[in-house]
């Protein structure tokens, strides 16, 4: 990277921020990391990375963090992410999406930063007309979730005609999996996201598994996804700022893969890999689910040069295994082994 300032990282105490994280630490980078521990952890940080509790859309503090810290550039993973909670409380949404990106975007700009990488969502597509769905495609979210998002995408690229602001909005589609180092992964209490419940279930955790639809026009008729592995999403973010950095154009890319897999799939890998049966409950749809998203990837690794080294379902399954048998043994040591 051409700027080896300081990179202020918003929410970097949660699952992806953290990934991102331990990459820009990796590289050698200086960071420094605002997160309100409301869904992230301080365990999951390198030890020697400066963590600042506190909340992201705080203007004056975060104004104060850039001068302090002599930050040349924002990485912002801080924001809420479930779909179903976006239906049931959708201003708590707006709130945190849109309202915290609004107030951070102020205190970059203040702060002399022109430099914004953004996490954003493939659910600002919707149901997409075509898939592969492109990053020309229109935007029609579903739920609250991707309004949101989408309305803080609108907010970056009106800053950047305004007041020049360089950002990297990266859509993300179905991130999962842990980083194979064991050094963080996905630590939610209560998880969403399909991978990580699938591999609790195999792992005797909670009460099961459950299909939510399967009558959707699918393969199996189950919902079907484009899965990124979390540190390959990692490297797409420092790809990201050393672009900004060396002078590159704003952008919006997409993140993912550019292939699919049904919730039906993704259990099969799961059994496979723990070598147990799942036995999953078929329920309802879900207020707010595309039936399908895959992602046309081709505009990132053409823009950014992005080489993702882990494409493969069935490693991104052994990794989130892995890191859920880690959480039971840091939870239970008499049960970790030799």
């Amino acid at each position: 990277m051409n700027d080896q300032g300081t990179v202020l990282v918003t929410g970097g105490a949660g699952y992806i921020g953290s990934h991102a994280i331990w990459a820009l630490h990796d590289a050698g980078r200086s960071v420094v990391v605002i997160d309100d521990l409301s869904t992230g952890n301080r365990v999951l940080l390198p030890g020697d990375v400066t963590l600042i509790v506190g909340d992201a859309g705080d203007r004056g503090r975060v104004e104060a963090l850039i001068g302090d810290y002599g930050c040349t550039a924002v990485m912002h993973f801080a924001g809420s992410i479930v779909v179903g909670e976006s239906v049931d409380n959708p201003l708590a949404y707006y709130a945190n999406n849109a309202g915290v990106t609004l107030n951070l975007i102020r205190a970059c700009l203040a702060g002399g930063i022109t430099r914004f990488v953004y996490s954003s969502t493939a659910a600002v597509y919707g149901q997409p007309i075509r898939l592969p769905v492109g990053e020309d495609a229109p935007t029609q979210p579903l739920n609250p979730y991707g309004h949101s998002k989408l309305m803080a995408e609108q907010m970056l690229c009106d800053a950047a005609r305004a007041h020049g602001l360089q950002f990297a909005i990266l859509r993300y589609f179905n991130v999962a999996g842990a980083d194979p180092e064991g050094r963080t992964g996905q630590s939610s209490i209560q998880p969403t996201h399909l991978i990580k419940r699938a591999c609790q279930a195999a792992l005797g955790l909670g009460d099961g598994i459950e299909i939510f639809g399967a009558d959707y026009d699918t393969i199996d008729g189950t919902c079907v996804r484009d899965y990124l592995h979390v540190s390959d999403l990692a490297e797409a973010h420092l790809a990201a700022l050393s672009h900004l950095a060396g002078g590159g154009e704003s952008l919006i890319l997409n993140c993912g893969y550019g292939g699919g897999a049904s919730v039906r799939q993704v259990l099969a890998a799961v059994e496979a890999e723990a070598g147990v049966k799942l036995n999953p409950r078929t329920a309802a749809r879900r207020p707010g689910d595309a039936a399908e998203l895959v992602a046309d990837a081709k505009r990132i690794r053409a823009a950014l040069g992005w080489q993702p080294q882990h494409d493969d379902l069935r490693f991104i399954v052994k990794t989130a295994l892995a890191w859920e048998r880690r959480l039971i043994a840091r939870r239970n040591p008499a049960t970790a082994g030799p």
